[in-house]
């Protein structure tokens, strides 16, 4: 979800205005010179070719320049093969065939999609197309702003890869997934494309340094319709020996289209839409409809007919009745047509279906009315009958999926774990009916995020607390108990730093939990904000990193069992109003017995955050989350994400941060707002997050270690004090280690690249 305030900036450095797409309704259709049609394609009206010919924004050119048949053309270079009034789409055939990629060096390059007016009716469809790379151990990134560089905001990334060990045997395409097929990911990747928009930028990497199979096959960028690609793979990827420039097929892509369509500004606020008067509306049909169409780029609305009418909504009088009495199969009595729709009886002296072939039967009249009168009383007591028993069937349905889902997520045994306390077992248990009725029966307006464990919905209680519900993706019958026990453990956890947990609710399929309501977002939106606009400043960094720590401490130390969270990120830090510090999504924690030891559990977390001896042998402990809070601090001090930040030495955040420590250049690497309100503290910081990253977990710091450094930055600005750390087990600055740790960290990069 994007925030308010980046969407904003995103858009004026589009340079887009609200009165640079404002467009002036047209007074009526088009006079009879005009042309309808070019090449074969049909052109409706608000469609139309020459001056005087078509609604502002939705002029097309016939290009009669090349031999052959006449081309329809939009924006450009873009061939239209059909419109569609009914859909609000144009389908275009993009006639370059691929993006086209300037290379800056090596397989590194950036190109551009699109040329459309940004502030015309046309977008690129959301739902019908799709971002397909080819090519070896290559990524490709889509920005949003139509170019290319370190300015653009990400709307998609995708990844192709090649084997670099075993023999290449060739693409594979055999998964399935939008249009009925999609590319595995060896030597071609396909995703979706979240944001329409006029055009594109495209940022292409390479993955392997050494280049290895980079001439098996063509690295090519293509914006396609869903499902023609997976036609086209087996010539494009298999045939790579004969591929050239000149062969590059033509490619299929789907715009949508939208009168008085407007950049939005303000989230949340359409700033155009289906006019109040209807005499400023497009749609002139008087069987026509207006319906809004928005988005995250734009908003406008298109013209429909209405259900029983076709034709074109945006002439008067275009939208004619259709006869359903002359389509077959609609009526085998006696049809009579009516405005939008049609009537269909039996012929006099004849009953039955007439919807059905020999549906109607001949009868007499007092037969007739005696077959009538009976099976009306006999249809009316069925119907109550009906009605009663399947209301009755519904009610102990549920009641017995209740209880069996009651079971099933071990209730009985939560209920043992809180007996001992009757407050907590009667604000643990809550009924699913109040869950319902506080998010209008989860409701899709009701959801406010979600991640990899499940959907967050907002809910006000019956006793007016706003809260947070967390509802799981899928419930695994192996890992019930653990999440049982975990309840009945995140239930008496009392922290100020920790969101509340207020209860769960046990009769779905799949557990719900109930958890206070942060009002004021993630760490994350508070620190990725469009610059030049400032983000958090240096006091509330260094606070809000001593409030994650003493959580941390307190769920490693302060409780029965040490509780691992597993998955600590600036997504998982909520902050309310006062900027106040809140660990969340306890999804992926565990409780870890202290005479445990061993691989106890699948390895979960978010890449660039995740402990990599944790990765490697499985082994889960309390200095897997000291590993996270260190990346987490070096996020704080540049600014940069650790899942997706490369250096120019494709070095990861890491790896980039602790060299530059050693090198003595940190302020490289520092976020240049934290340079100029921090003081010397920010490098005691720094060196503490190399310590908190090391390789091996038993050379890191505790949390309450952390937290007490931290704690002694916040109280005094002159001193800083490692408690109980021994400096020889925890080099964090010297020469010769702060090295060696640097080269650990480019070999761990190596080993992840590998694995994957």
């Amino acid at each position: 979800m994007i925030p308010a305030a980046a969407l904003t900036v995103l858009l004026l450095q589009l340079g887009l205005s609200t009165a640079a797409a404002q467009v002036t309704p047209s007074a009526g259709p088009p006079p009879p010179r005009c042309p309808t049609s070019c090449g074969g394609v049909t052109v409706p009206y608000p469609f139309g070719i020459g001056d005087g010919c078509h609604r502002p924004g939705f002029n097309l050119t016939c290009d009669q320049t090349r031999g052959g048949e006449p081309r329809l053309l939009v924006g450009g270079d873009l061939q239209v093969l059909e419109i569609s009034l009914a859909k609000s789409t144009v389908r275009v055939v993009d006639a370059a065939g691929q993006v086209k990629l300037t290379f800056s060096g090596g397989l590194d390059g950036t190109g551009t999609w699109g040329g459309l007016d940004a502030g015309g009716p046309y977008v690129l469809s959301e739902t019908r197309n799709q971002f397909v790379v080819t090519g070896c151990n290559v990524q490709a990134t889509l920005l949003g702003d139509g170019g290319s560089g370190s300015g653009g905001n990400v709307v998609s990334c995708c990844s192709s890869f090649c084997s670099i060990n075993d023999k290449w045997t060739g693409a594979v395409t055999s998964s399935t997934g939008y249009g009925g097929g999609a590319c595995s990911g060896i030597g071609c990747c396909d995703t979706p494309i979240p944001i329409g928009r006029p055009s594109y930028g495209v940022e292409i990497k390479s993955l392997d340094s050494s280049n290895e199979y980079a001439d098996r096959l063509p690295i090519a960028v293509r914006i396609a319709e869903r499902g023609w690609f997976d036609g086209a793979s087996v010539a494009l990827l298999n045939d790579s020996t004969g591929y050239s420039p000149t062969r590059r097929p033509a490619v299929p892509v789907v715009l949508d289209f939208a009168i008085d369509s407007m950049p939005v500004v303000v989230p949340g606020v359409a700033t155009s839409g289906c006019p109040v008067d209807t005499r400023r509306s497009a749609c002139r049909s008087s069987h026509a409809s207006c319906r809004n169409v928005s988005g995250i780029y734009r908003s406008g609305y298109v013209c429909r007919c209405l259900d029983g009418y076709q034709g074109n909504p945006y002439l008067s009088g275009g939208c004619q009745d259709i006869d359903e009495c002359k389509l077959p199969g609609m009526c085998f009595g006696q049809c009579t047509n009516t405005g939008g729709g049609h009537l269909c009886r039996c012929p006099h002296g004849a009953q039955g279906d007439p919807r059905i072939r020999n549906g109607c039967i001949k009868s007499s009249l007092g037969l007739s009315v005696g077959v009538g009168v009976a099976s009306g009383v006999g249809l009316l007591i069925m119907a109550f009958g009906v009605i009663l028993v399947t209301r009755k069937m519904k009610q102990r349905r549920t009641k017995m999926l209740k209880k069996r889902f009651f079971k099933q997520n071990r209730g009985h045994l939560l209920q043992q774990l809180v007996s001992q306390k009757a407050d907590i077992a009667e604000r643990m248990i809550i009924p699913l009916a109040e869950l319902q009725k506080a998010t209008n029966d989860f409701e899709k307006a009701r959801e406010i995020g979600g991640g990899g464990h499940g959907t967050v919905y907002k809910g006000i209680m019956s006793d007016l607390h706003v809260v947070a519900i967390k509802k799981s993706k899928v419930a695994i019958q192996r890992e019930i108990d653990e999440f049982i026990n975990e309840v009945a453990i995140l239930s008496q956890v009392n922290h100020r730093n920790v969101v509340k947990l207020f209860g769960c609710c046990l009769e779905t399929e799949v557990p719900l939990l109930v958890y206070e309501f942060i009002s004021n977002g993630t760490l994350y939106h508070h620190l990725h904000v469009q610059e030049p606009m400032p983000s958090l400043t240096w006091e509330d960094r260094l606070r809000i990193a001593t409030e994650t720590a003493r959580a941390l401490a307190y769920l490693h130390s302060a409780v029965l069992f040490p509780i691992v969270h597993r998955d600590i990120k600036s997504q998982n830090i909520l902050l309310d109003g006062s900027l106040i510090a809140k660990v969340s999504d306890f999804g992926a924690s565990r409780c870890i017995p202290v005479e445990q030891k061993g691989p106890t559990t699948a390895i979960q977390g978010t890449i660039g955050y995740l402990d990599p001896m944790y990765y490697y042998s499985g082994q889960l402990t309390e200095r897997s989350d000291v590993y996270s809070f260190g990346v987490l601090l070096m996020e704080l001090l540049t600014r940069k994400k650790p899942c997706s930040y490369r250096s120019s030495q494709e070095e990861t955040l890491v790896a980039y941060f602790t060299a530059s420590l050693a090198a003595g250049k940190l302020v490289r690497v520092l976020d240049p707002q934290v340079i100029k309100e921090s003081g010397k503290e920010v490098e005691e910081v720094a060196m503490l997050a190399v310590a908190c990253v090391r390789i091996e977990g038993d050379y890191r710091p505790t949390m309450r270690q952390v937290e007490m450094t931290l704690e002694s930055l916040g109280v005094s600005h002159d001193s800083f004090v490692m408690h109980d750390m021994d400096v020889v087990k925890y080099p964090v600055i010297k020469g010769t280690n702060l090295e060696e740790t640097s080269r650990q960290y480019s070999l761990e990069a190596e080993y992840l690249l590998s694995s994957r």
